[in-house]
């Protein structure tokens, strides 16, 4: 016998997003969340291409919880050059908005619609081991062993069954920590100005970029990402401290302390097994310039969760490579938006488009559908053109061959 038909370690979105899916066609679910919740947890800025998600699973965010991300503002204040993107300038389809969530709420309601679809959540309930085979996987909380039919992992960046397994593969040249702050109590007018795009707010600075993202309750969410080692509080300061547009948003609020957040970047190189899989940030997480963690996590849940709802019925869950579908179907996307972020950091292409005083109208469009997480289809020829240009790069270092770094 078994306690459930898949056990879930992780109640963030991903977590969540496959709980109720496998619940609702009417498998047994238990998920485990170490944490209390709400809780607070970075990463507050999502995508369009979250809609159909959200759509499928019922949840109808709202202005009273969000604020409405229309695009996206990518701000040089060493230059002066500012450039905005607006996500209903996209290809035909890409849907045309997003939102900043505050994910102690986002979060909370996710849990909520898992609970009303007939998932077993147990909060503050820390998994300590797994151990699955070709039989059955069990689960050790605390004292207690629970028996499952499959695992899913979605325990984040802390990647429980990749660390444990020591499959963590960092991605070399991209974000290595971010630290962060918020400030509250926002004038009315630095909240009128934010939330008349809603969009959230790229500045670009000597050693990485950083992000301001307006929430609701006349907050604000500032940090800074680094690709140099040992990023401190002070590297906020700093950055905080040249930026005009910074300052003055924030005139007169209160802020929090920084925290620092390391460990960014990084692809787990064996992400499924037998009987069990991860999902979300504890499968791969990308530098965070284009907001695609929240976005790719969820897609990725509910790709597992179809194949997990086809499989179980049919007794077929020990299949060694059941997931392999789901991990091909996000192959796309991870390589898209890889490609997109090492050039924003080491070539100019993106630079030189985002700031082209006339650029090509399909590739702009293109461009706007990559930010917007809209990332399968075969009609983008920005998309086309970014990934052709990292495989040629990536052949050329097979090859021996040095490249220039400057395209």
């Amino acid at each position: 016998m078994t306690d459930a038909d898949v056990i879930v370690i992780g109640g963030g979105p991903a977590g969540a997003t496959a709980a109720a899916l496998l619940a609702r066609a009417g498998h047994r679910v238990v998920v485990f969340e170490k944490d209390s919740v709400p809780r607070f947890h970075i990463g507050e800025s999502l995508l369009p291409c979250n809609q159909p998600v959200f759509e499928r699973l019922g949840f109808v965010p709202t202005r009273e919880d969000y604020v409405r991300k229309g695009g996206a503002d990518f701000d040089d204040e060493r230059s002066g050059v500012h450039t905005e993107f607006s996500f209903d300038e996209g290809l035909p389809g890409t849907p045309s908005h997003a939102w900043h969530v505050e994910r102690s709420v986002f979060d909370a309601q996710l849990l909520d619609i898992a609970i009303r679809d007939g998932a077993d959540v147990r909060i503050g309930q820390r998994v300590t081991e797994v151990a699955a085979d070709a039989e059955v996987v069990e689960v050790r909380v605390g004292d207690a062993v629970y028996r499952a039919r499959y695992c899913l992992d979605a325990t984040g960046q802390d990647a429980f069954l990749a660390r444990r397994r020591r499959t963590v593969d960092p991605i070399r040249g991209f974000g290595l920590a971010a630290v962060f702050c918020h400030f509250h109590g926002l004038s009315p007018e630095a909240v009128a100005e934010l939330e008349a795009t809603g969009n959230i707010k790229i500045l670009v600075h000597d050693h990485g970029w950083g992000w301001a993202i307006p929430l609701r309750g006349a907050k604000l969410s500032f940090g800074v990402v680094s690709r140099e080692k040992g990023i401190t509080p002070e590297v906020l300061e700093r950055v905080y401290e040249v930026s005009p547009l910074m300052r003055r948003l924030t005139a007169g609020a209160n802020r929090t302390e920084p925290q620092v957040i390391r460990n960014f970047s990084f692809r787990n190189r064996e992400p499924c097994g037998v009987r069990w899989a991860c999902i979300g940030d504890s499968a791969y997480f990308l530098d965070p310039v284009f907001s695609s963690g929240v976005a790719l996590a969820m897609i990725g849940a509910e790709c597992a969760a179809d194949l997990l709802i086809a499989a179980l019925p049919r007794g077929e869950e020990a299949t060694p490579d059941l997931l392999a579908p789901a991990s091909a179907h996000m192959d796309r996307a991870l390589e898209t938006f890889s490609a997109l972020i090492h050039s924003f950091y080491h070539t100019r292409i993106v630079q030189h488009l985002f700031t082209h005083p006339d650029p090509d109208p399909a590739v702009r469009a293109g461009l706007v559908s990559v930010l917007a997480g809209d990332v399968w289809r075969d009609d983008n020829p920005f998309q086309k053109m970014l990934v052709g240009g990292r495989r040629g790069r990536a052949s050329k270092r097979a090859q021996g061959t040095a490249s220039t770094g400057d395209e």
